[in-house]
């Protein structure tokens, strides 16, 4: 299991460099057409070969990867402030207003964030805020049930108490004390929506609900590579896949790692 992690946290780390110097490691613009080359095999000018389109199969992969992290990201960052903020409000207040957020957040999530998602670009057209917001409400749910469990635990320990004698407000409790001991146990949580954020973004791109056309990303890639696969040209839509799924793994197995560390710490 050792090994797995570290082959897991490797890989996570490798995808994120290579999001952050795409441009530079791009061997030609993601956007160049030449259709005299289109389905061509792997050679010296093209490393990966050349899609249906007469673009550079590895330099689309390449950019692609900002795409496809920076969706996700956005993802776990809005659901987890957002979780995070309505789950300490429900466990710390308790009472009727743990009710009403408990079940609001129940009621969010019986719509699949999928369907919310499909929604919200229908509504407010395609582009990468449209999803990342209703992807966002749709994984705050479970930070926030998360987030309320620990607060409700948290609260009962003897140091909070100590802090409500001496007069300190609940809310500087909670930002000072409180959610910066429950932080960790979160955050690995959000490790792990981070992977499950990428999957649903892919899968937008893929119904062409995603990113715009001409921007590289992953799950476009594999919808322009069906043609290519049913003319025995496989690799712009077997790539995609396989770095859709590397990241997705090494993000799960970081993120249960982490978890497992901070419970027995916690324990």
């Amino acid at each position: 299991m050792r090994t797995l992690n570290v082959v897991c946290l490797t890989i996570a780390c490798l995808v994120v460099a290579v999001a952050v110097a795409a441009p530079w490691l791009a061997p030609a613009d993601p956007n160049a057409t030449d259709l005299g080359a289109a389905l061509s095999d792997p050679s010296p000018a093209h490393l990966l070969g050349v899609d249906g389109s007469g673009r550079d199969t590895l330099s689309r992969l390449l950019l692609g990867a900002r795409t496809s992290l920076l969706g996700p990201l956005g993802v776990v960052a809005c659901s987890t402030v957002l979780g995070l903020a309505v789950g300490v409000t429900a466990g710390w207040r308790g009472g009727w207003l743990d009710s009403l957020l408990s079940r609001s957040g129940e009621l969010l999530l019986a719509f699949p964030g999928l369907l919310l998602a499909i929604l919200f670009v229908a509504l407010y057209g395609e582009g990468l805020a449209a999803p990342v917001i209703a992807l966002s409400l749709a994984y705050a749910p479970f930070v926030s049930r998360l987030a309320r469990s620990l607060t409700v635990s948290e609260r009962q320990r003897p140091y909070l108490a100590a802090y409500r004698v001496q007069g300190f407000s609940g809310l500087a409790i909670c930002l000072r004390h409180l959610i910066p001991n429950i932080a960790p146990v979160v955050l690995a949580q959000s490790t792990v929506n981070f992977g499950y954020a990428l999957l649903d973004l892919a899968a937008l791109s893929y119904l062409g609900l995603g990113v715009p056309p001409l921007t590289p990303d992953w799950g476009a890639m594999v919808n322009a590579g069906q043609t290519a696969l049913l003319q025995g040209r496989p690799l712009s839509a077997i790539l995609p896949c396989v770095a859709i799924v590397l990241t997705v793994v090494a993000f799960n197995v970081v993120g249960e790692h982490w978890a497992d560390r901070v419970a027995r710490r916690r324990s």
